[in-house]
């Protein structure tokens, strides 16, 4: 693990040398366990040439060189200078995932120093993944399609969505999932969600490619509703089995559902199919999205595509330590993909009277073309038979 976390941390420091800073300080827990290897509460500071220190407030007990524990980021300062290091000229915070007062606290600490918000810098970073992530990605995904075989397994008669998410649950937690579902953003799921009939097109306030409504205090996926004949069923659960999610859709049905829905689950997996012709190193995000839209508006599909009353304009997403990493395929996204991207592709439909489908699967982007890691049969499955 220690050559892991020096190659992790000599992309940081190059990405901070592009930025014009002196050092990065890390306080929030997907950074941390990036460049650290794990979690502690406190802040891991990483000058751009020497030794990064761990400043921790919790859990007390860890041995290990350059830990120093402190109670309030005041210290850091004085801390940093009786470790012989000097005080930055220009320090890189995540300034999008810290509150105003912390920022605010900091820079009074740092009296003097320019303060720059690296959030965007950072995840650029984490979004080109390591072989050692990559190796993790592709466990992750491997437990997640034994899962989803599984599936058929649980339905029982009469179930609803929320019972059959429960045992779903359960199935992905014997192969070995954390249960956590990370997210950049305020943004909160358990695990995933399960989509049937008309809830597919209840729109969410969280910017998921669909929504579902959900409860009050969880307005995404499942709602108590009934597993009806001639529904569909959308399973998109995280697969977090290893601390590093991939991201994998299925559909199926109680019974036969219309020529319409079977239709547009065609077209989800032709577009997948052509996407996959054209992910590789330099391709543009955007030219991808806009790619799926015209063959969903060829199809005849555009307006249920990727939702109605509240479409996404997204068709993909990186993965990784969150389930939303860089980069986005969207619209109006100028970002070009690169090897060792891992991205979530996800064309789905939402058609009147049946509910969602569609497929989603996890990729590998390389110098020449892409591997889906999520290896599962495209095919509606038929629950009943």
């Amino acid at each position: 693990m220690t050559q892991e976390l020096s190659k992790r941390l000599a992309k940081i420091r190059e990405q901070m040398v592009l930025c014009g800073v002196d050092a990065c300080l890390l306080s929030t827990t997907v950074n941390i366990l990036y460049a650290n290897g794990s979690i502690f509460s406190g802040y891991y500071y990483i000058p751009v040439e020497g030794t990064p220190i761990r400043f921790v407030k919790r859990p007390a007990g860890l041995n290990g060189e350059n830990i120093l524990y402190i109670r309030k980021p005041e210290q850091l300062p004085e801390q940093l200078l009786e470790s012989g290091l000097p005080l930055p000229e220009k320090l890189m915070l995540e300034g999008d995932e810290m509150s105003h007062g912390d920022w605010m606290r900091l820079q009074a600490c740092f009296a003097g120093v320019e303060l720059m918000n690296g959030t965007n810098d950072l995840r650029k970073v984490r979004s080109i993944k390591t072989d050692y992530e990559v190796s993790l990605i592709r466990s992750s995904a491997e437990a997640h399609v034994r899962a989803y075989k599984r599936i058929p397994d649980v339905y029982r008669p009469g179930m609803t969505d929320n019972a059959f998410s429960i045992e779903i649950e359960r199935l992905m937690r014997l192969e070995g999932n954390l249960g956590l579902f990370r997210t950049f953003g305020d943004m909160e799921a358990f695990m995933g969600s399960i989509l049937t009939g008309e809830n597919a097109s209840v729109a969410s306030p969280y910017d998921f490619a669909l929504g579902g409504a959900g409860t009050v205090s969880n307005p995404i996926g499942a709602a108590g509703l009934e597993l009806l004949p001639g529904k569909s069923i959308m399973i998109d659960m995280a697969g977090n089995f290893t601390g590093y999610l991939d991201d994998l859709t299925r559909t199926f049905s109680i019974g036969k559902l219309t020529e319409q829905a079977y239709k547009a689950h065609q077209v989800s997996i032709d577009i997948q199919q052509r996407l996959m012709e054209e992910m590789k190193e330099g391709a543009v995000c955007e030219d991808l999205w806009e790619l799926s839209l015209k063959m969903a508006t060829d199809a005849g599909l555009a307006d249920c595509y990727m939702g109605t009353t509240q479409q996404a304009k997204f068709v993909g997403h990186g993965v990784g330590i969150v389930i939303n990493e860089l980069p986005v395929i969207a619209t109006r996204s100028r970002d070009l993909l690169k090897a060792n991207m891992t991205v979530a592709i996800e064309p789905k439909f939402v058609i009147e009277g049946v509910g969602a489908v569609g497929v989603e699967d996890t990729f590998l982007i390389e110098k020449n073309g892409c591997e889906r890691l999520t290896k599962l049969d495209y095919d509606i499955v038929d629950l009943t038979k």
